[in-house]
């Protein structure tokens, strides 16, 4: 644990040493300047570190929803600032970029600010189009109708995705007019203060459907208790190391992987009617085998928001069996969904934002 958490503050601090660099190199300015500068754009690196130091909690919102915003919203910029100047560096190695374009340069400056500025307006307006994903999924067993079920993921709400925001997610969700709405956790960011004091709850009760869902590990990192006084007042039926019938399904839901003693899958499937299709929902798709192994028809998973921005998305590939969308093993089908919403900073480069609208049929 010491060892990440030294890494987490290295990785930033070795980045920021980097690109400050090259600011100072670049910007067309006298050396005060230059250090105001630098100040400035520190400002985004201790605005992390006060937020994840837990003492937002104690701001006025306004305030509060700002440092989170600016804080993980830098540590995207700067990973796109190092990439950046990366490229920069290789261009000139190889000639291809003259020495002059980085070392105080209006054109080199302008270049560098044009393109990020570029790419994260992109980002934005790509994280607040949320895409629809349709998923079919066929069985013999029995069904009285074809389900539909809207299944969403990874919501963070909180300091930056707040009430207004998630209005126009249920919006989504209802214009749908599913059976059923299934939720694989992280509902809550970081903490469960925002949706109380704009009262939340109230946006998941316009859902005139039921909804099921599991813990996440940001549950845990907001105090479970309080998530699940909120799954109550939201009307969420939260299955944690449980099992449910609902309208010809089995509804399986594990508690987070955070919780070291949850119960095991084999466990918890010695419950199920084996005649009825079985749904799982386990927030971290870590062991896919498992739920092979024990006749799951479908699990659902979220998690990895599929790196949120390239080329994350490609560390993700590496660590996850399957790190986005779907996946057959044996009779078992599985979807991981990259989140309706997100962590930190609102900005989709190279992955999307979505919701799953699945049919059930009956196949004969």
């Amino acid at each position: 644990m010491k060892l990440g958490m030294l890494l987490f503050l290295l990785i930033p601090i070795v980045g920021h040493v980097y690109v400050f660099w090259h600011v100072w190199n670049i910007v067309p300015l006298n050396n005060w300047l230059k250090i105001i500068l630098l100040v400035l754009l520190s400002l985004g690196f201790i605005s992390l570190l006060v937020g994840f130091g837990a003492g937002l909690d104690k701001m006025p919102m306004t305030l509060a929803t700002a440092i989170y915003e600016l804080g993980t919203s830098s540590v995207f910029v700067l990973l796109y600032a190092v990439l950046l100047f990366l490229l920069l560096d290789l261009g000139r190695l190889a000639h291809l970029i003259p020495k002059q374009f980085l070392y105080n340069s209006l054109s080199g400056t302008l270049t560098v600010l044009g393109i990020l500025l570029a790419v994260f307006v992109y980002g934005n307006i790509h994280y607040n189009n949320k895409e629809r994903q349709e998923l079919h999924l066929n069985t013999s067993k029995h069904l009285d109708k074809p389900l539909k079920v809207v299944m969403i993921s990874d919501l963070h709400l909180g300091y930056h995705n707040r009430r207004a925001e998630f209005a126009r997610w249920v919006d989504l969700i209802n214009a749908e007019r599913p059976d059923l709405v299934l939720i694989a956790g992280d509902i809550i960011d970081i903490s469960v203060r925002p949706l109380l004091e704009e009262h939340v709850a109230e946006e998941f009760r316009r859902i005139k459907v039921p909804i099921y869902a599991c813990l996440g590990n940001h549950e845990y990192y907001s105090g479970d208790a309080n998530a699940e006084k909120f799954y109550r007042d939201a009307n969420i039926n939260l299955l944690r190391d449980s099992v449910v019938q609902v309208m010809d399904l089995n509804l399986v839901g594990r508690d987070d992987r955070t919780n070291g003693r949850r119960a095991s899958l084999k466990t918890l499937m010695g419950k199920v009617d084996p005649s009825k299709y079985t749904i799982l929902l386990d927030h971290q798709p870590y062991h896919l085998e498992e739920a092979q192994r024990a006749g799951v028809d479908f699990q659902l998973s979220g998690h990895t928001h599929y790196g949120q921005v390239w080329p994350i998305s490609w560390i993700e590939d590496a660590i996850y069996e399957d790190a986005y969308g779907p996946l057959t093993k044996g009779n078992t089908h599985y979807y991981v969904t990259s989140g309706i919403g997100i962590w930190g900073g609102k900005f989709r480069i190279g992955t999307r934002s979505e919701y799953v609208v699945t049919t059930i049929s009956q196949s004969f």
